[in-house]
Formats: structure tokens, sequence, C-alpha cells
């Protein structure tokens, strides 16, 4: 691909990489999580967010369990302003949680922030400016030094309008676009502004290092962090929070990598909505933690309500590939998986199991609000004899034999295939039904009589009605079914061969059925028929299974 040449790596390696972070092998707490949605994501909207939707979404958002939420920009616009206002004026701001507002490092703008949190119980200012090589030279033209005052100034006003402020704030600085400035320098600025705001224990203050454009591969942001987290003043009093985004793909690994490195909190938004590729995803990194034995501290157990607020407000939709919430992904096609899944459950009911190790599936879809019935099995022409019966045996309580699994799934994958769709679970029960339960078109028994004879024979009188005719006749067999199917021959004229019989209980809402009866016959050219046969007594069930299987065969 030609042009490659001209790019040329704009992230800083930090001066001394110690990798400590590499030896660890999984997050072992929930960070503190702060929800950008109301101000990143929804920037970030075609159409932004109006003040009913921000307050339905920031509902929710207090639902899920975030404790700190960034509002907005209240110097930005009325409607940032506004919002702000009605939260901490309609008191909807609980006690525990903390809003946040963002401020550039100009007077006017963070004046005008105080003025929005007036009487606010709990509230974060969030300072920033931008301190990367590329900013430095490009956009602002000023130095090191220069930059750096922008920040000392800017953490003044914040501390001066504090004070003349009714409320309780807390600070926040951000050298932006920290992925593209040189680390130790990024550490200068951090700790000079930690000489105007002097951290302390009631006074802990957030040192965000947001991946303001994802420069580098994921460990290259974990060593920046480390560095950081290594390096800062007032270290203890200091609460180090990331905000990466996902230019590169790797927001989520961004975070991950950068919490193993001392991160203590993080910024994101549901979904990974946000600029241009968008924001870290707090749903995936917060499910992952989940899903390796760690309470992420936010409820995400019915995803498909959070999701629908969320598409409902922003316009957005979420992909049907999107780990953990999009509409595909616990679903299996593949006969394979859908085979080992459907084992797999099995496996877990009969052994009681209470760790999770399903095959296919990394985490159990109903602790998110998703279902097996509609959202793991499904079947298209790729799908197996596993997951149809699977379908069959856990929404309508028909346990296939395996070899007709095999001979059905063929069926099914043919009308897939042919119609270019998926199958509907219902639309595979009455295909099922109407195939192999109870039939009576050319044959129906219409009633029987047994009699125990010598040597464990039984004789049988049974009366037919085949092709619109009624006859009457007595067979013998070595057992109820063959006496019947013998009987029949005798009327039929038909050669065939009882070749498989199974039976089971069934249990079925609103149906008196409680057996079901699987009979498979052969014909004298090897070609073999099911029928399925249904009733309150398993005798009865497996004498409609019997004609049922002939009367495939007469077809």
């Amino acid at each position: 691909m030609k042009g490659y040449e001209k790019y040329t790596t704009q992230f800083y390696n930090p001066p001394v990489v110690t990798m400590d972070w590499a030896k660890k092998d999984h997050i072992e707490k929930a960070p503190i999580w702060c929800s950008v949605d109301l101000r990143d994501g929804n920037q970030a909207l075609i159409i932004p967010m109006s003040l009913d939707e921000k307050i339905e979404f920031y509902k929710t958002l207090l639902k899920v369990g975030f404790k700190e939420i960034e509002v907005g920009f209240p110097a930005a616009s009325e409607t940032e302003y506004e919002f702000c206002r009605t939260l901490i004026d309609n008191d909807l701001i609980p006690d525990d949680v903390t809003i946040q507002v963002l401020t550039q490092a100009r007077e006017h703008i963070v004046k005008k922030t105080f003025e929005a949190l007036d009487g606010c119980k709990n509230a974060i200012v969030h300072l920033y400016n931008s301190t990367s090589v590329a900013q430095r030279e490009q956009v602002f033209h000023k130095d090191k030094d220069q930059i750096k005052k922008l920040a000392v100034d800017g953490a003044e006003m914040c501390k001066y309008y504090r004070a003349e402020t009714e409320g309780n704030f807390r600070f926040e600085y951000s050298p932006e676009s920290f992925t593209g400035t040189e680390p130790e320098y990024a550490l200068e600025v951090c700790n000079a502004v930690s000489e105007v705001w002097k951290p302390s224990p009631d006074d802990k203050v957030i040192y965000n290092l947001p991946v303001t454009v994802e420069l580098s591969m994921p460990h290259v942001y974990a060593n920046q962090i480390e560095y950081m987290s290594k390096n800062l003043n007032y270290r203890e009093n200091i609460i180090l929070s990331l905000h990466p985004h996902n230019d590169r793909g790797c927001g989520v690994a961004d975070t991950e990598m950068g919490l193993l490195a001392g991160a203590d909190r993080v910024e994101g938004t549901l979904f990974g909505n946000g600029e241009r590729t968008g924001n870290a995803d707090i749903v995936t990194i917060g499910m992952n933690m989940y899903s390796q034995g760690v309470d992420p501290e936010l409820d995400f157990s019915n995803l498909p309500k959070i999701q629908e607020v969320y598409e409902k407000v922003t316009r957005m939709t979420v992909p049907p590939r999107s780990p953990y919430c999009g509409q595909l992904v616990f679903s299996a096609f593949s006969g394979s998986h859908q085979d080992a899944i459907a084992k797999g459950m099995k496996y877990r009911e009969e052994k009681g199991l209470d760790t999770w190790t399903v095959p296919y599936l990394p985490l159990d879809p109903t602790d998110v609000g998703r279902d097996y019935d509609s959202d793991v099995i499904r079947v298209n022409s790729q799908s197996g004899r596993g997951g149809i019966g699977y379908i069959l045996e856990s929404q309508y309580k028909y346990d296939l034999p395996k070899a007709m699994r095999g001979d059905f799934s063929y069926q099914i994958k043919e009308i897939s295939d042919h119609e270019h769709r998926e199958l509907k679970a219902d639309e595979i029960f009455k295909i099922f039904e109407d195939t192999f339960v109870n039939k009576t078109k050319w044959l129906k028994i219409v009633e029987y009589h047994f009699v125990q004879e010598k040597g464990g024979v039984i004789g049988a009188t049974v009366t037919l009605d085949y092709n619109g005719h009624l006859t009457t006749v007595e067979a013998k067999g070595n057992g109820r079914l063959d006496a019947v199917s013998n009987a029949i021959k005798t009327v039929t004229g038909n050669i065939f061969t009882l070749d498989s019989y199974n039976e089971h209980s069934i249990e079925r809402k609103q149906s008196d059925d409680t057996a079901a009866a699987y009979v498979g016959i052969v014909d004298k050219n090897g070609n073999k028929y099911w029928g399925v046969g249904t009733n309150h007594d398993i005798i009865n069930a497996s004498v409609k299974a019997l004609a049922s299987a002939i009367n495939n065969e007469l077809e």
C-alpha cells in the first residue's frame, strides 16, 4: 500500500521502563469508574442529546452504579450549563454521587464553570490543557515552560474560585494528548500543578492521563502509566485516572494494561461511544473483569434495557458483534459449536457445577439479561443436529434420538439454504410437528386390543383406517408394537422393519401429552423413515409414532 512512508511514531517511551505490570495476569479489583457519556459521548453525536434525553441517560447511569459522572462543559453552551443547573437545582444528584465538569485553563471559562456548580454537594472540576509536541508546536506555538504555566495558572484559578463558591469540590487535571507528550515532561507539568493544589488525604487530586489519540501499542501506554505512577509527587494522595480513545482499536487493552500499571480510575463510555472510533468501552472492560471472577461494581445484569436507552437517546446502534451486548455475540450457527454448547449445558446440569465452563460461551448469557432460547442456538444452513436438537429439547421438551436429529437437521438446513435465511425456533418446531408428530394422512390406527399368549407372544386385534377403508385384523408379535406392526403389514402389504424405538416423558404447559415415542422404520430398499407419537399413555404414543413413520414412508 503506497503512502506509508509519510507516517512515523509520534509517541514517547518513558526514560525508565520497568514493566512490572507485565508480571500480573489479571485485574484484581474494580477501578473508580467515571462515565463521560454525557460529555465526550454527547459531543461526538450527529445530533447531541436534548436536556430531557441527557436526564434520562443520566438516570440510567445512576442505575448502572456510576458514582462519578461527567455531565458536561458548562461554559461551552447554554444547554450544558442548563443541564448542570437542572441536576443541582432539582436535587437529582444522590449524596454518594459526584458530578464532574470540564474546563479549560482560561479565567472566564473557569469562572463560569464554578457559577454552574454553585451549591453542588459534590463535584469534580476537571481542568485540562494540551501538552503534546504536536500541539505545542502546531497549535499553541508555545514552549514547554509556557505550556506548563498555562496548567499552573489554571490550577491557581480553580483554587481561587473554589474558595469563593458554595459547594464541595475536588480537582482533576489532564495533560491532554498525554500519549503524544514526553512522559518526563508530562510528569513535570503534573508535579507543578500539585504544588498549587497540594494533594492531601482529605483533598485528593485526580490526574487523568488520556489517550486523546491512540498512537502506540497498548504496552507502551502501560509503560507510560507505570512511569507516572511511580514518579508523581504526593502519589499517596493522587488518584491516577485513564481516559483511552480507540483509534487503533485498542481502547479496552489500553485500559486493562493501564490498570495493571498502577491506575486507580477509568473514564469511558457505555458501548464505547465517542469521537472518531470512540472512547474506552466500559461495558466491555467491566464485563471482562466479571468473566474473570472480579466484581466490576457496576450492574450490567440487564444490558438489553441499558442498550435500549442508549440507542434511543444517542441515535447510535450497538454493532451486532460488540462484546457482551451485541445481538449475535452469544449466537452459535456452526453445527460443531452448537453441539459443544448443548453438551456443555447438559454436562453442567448433570454435574451441578457452580463455575461456568461451557464451550464457546465465555459468559452465561442470563447474567446480562439474555436468554438461551432466543440468543444462543440459532439455526441456518451452517447449523447441525446438536443445535436443532437442543432447541427442540430445551424449548419444546422433545429429546430426539441421535440418528433422528441428524436426519431432521439435514431437512432444516436444506430449507434454510434454499430460502437464504435463519429459521426461528417456532418455525423449526412447526416443521417438526408437521413432518413427524401424530400423522394420519394415509393410515390411522383407530382401535387396538392386546392379549398375552403363551411364550411371551402378544396377540393384537387392530382396527385400521387405510386410505379411507376401515379394516379390523388380528396379528401376533413379540411385543405390543411388533404385533401392531404385523397387523399393518397384513392390511397394507407394506414390507418394512422396525429399526429403532425410543421414549421419554414430557412435561409441557397447556398440554395433556405426558409421553413421547420415536419410531424408525426401514423399507425394503433400506430407506429410513421416522415418526413421533405423543399421548398421556406411552403405548398409545408408541402406536401413533409407528403410524406416523408409515405415513411418512407412504408420502
